[in-house]
């Protein structure tokens, strides 16, 4: 499988308070959902986690998947940065 990577990095603080993530592709991003997510009943972590198979599949560009983990990562109040 081809890594389909964000334009720019997304960081996100799912743990501890000094293990930042940086995201820097759609296979980082549904790894983090599915494995680490700190608030796994979330509305937009499932939409984020849709996203990211349809890029996975080819049916949608890698920045419909980030903007999906942005707002998943939001709502989960571990949002660091969207731009490096």
């Amino acid at each position: 499988m081809r890594t389909r990577r964000f334009r720019k990095p997304v960081v996100v603080q799912p743990g501890r308070i000094d293990r930042d993530r940086v995201v820097t592709s759609v296979s980082d991003a549904a790894e983090l959902l599915l494995r680490d997510w700190p608030r796994p009943d979330g509305k937009a972590r499932l939409a984020a986690i849709e996203a990211c198979l349809a890029v996975i599949r080819g049916e949608k560009p890698p920045r419909i998947a980030r903007q999906a983990f942005i707002t998943a990562a939001k709502e989960a109040r571990i949002l660091l940065g969207e731009e490096i």
